[in-house]
């Protein structure tokens, strides 16, 4: 019986050895790949603008708070207690919908870029399975830091940029 479980487990290490040698496996820095297509610039340059824009606007707003909030403590002295309470409310509102308005700029800015990249990501993926099979690759895994060694043949990001621009 123990010479059945040495052998069994023998020959299970071969032919895992034997699949490792015929397995290929390359990465693709994802981000890299998309930010260097013609697609993710234009993707980028309107994300820009789009967040610019917004953060003009919440500079101007930022800038109305400050203003708010040294003309209230200016006036500090001279307002009775009540005048003064009502003008801390005031300024109180204004900050939490100042805070508001900060959130929901970055969701929407979430949200473009998520718009923006999305077509972009699955015609990356089909073009990095294309290019995978081609090459002969069984395995190609998304470089997020996460690759602690390679050899340079294995990183196909370049690869797929050129593919990626030739596609369309």
């Amino acid at each position: 019986m123990r010479r059945m479980i040495i052998a069994a487990t023998v020959f299970m290490m071969t032919v895992a050895a034997q699949a490792a040698e015929n397995s290929k496996v390359g990465f693709v820095d994802m981000q890299k790949a998309i930010q260097a297509t013609t697609a993710g610039k234009k993707a980028k340059t309107e994300l820009e603008t789009e967040f610019n824009k917004k953060k003009k606007d919440l500079e101007k707003k930022e800038a109305d708070l400050k203003k708010m909030g040294e003309d209230l403590e200016k006036k500090k002295s001279v307002l009775s207690e009540e005048a003064l309470g009502k003008k801390q409310a005031e300024f109180q509102e204004e900050m939490i919908k100042y805070r508001d308005i900060v959130g929901k700029s970055q969701m929407e800015i979430q949200k473009k870029e998520r718009e923006l990249t999305a077509p972009i990501l699955t015609k990356m993926k089909t073009v990095i399975g294309k290019l995978a099979k081609d090459k002969g690759y069984t395995l190609v895994l998304e470089n997020n830091q996460g690759v602690l060694y390679s050899t340079p043949d294995s990183d196909l990001t370049d690869e797929v940029i050129k593919a990626y621009e030739k596609e369309k």
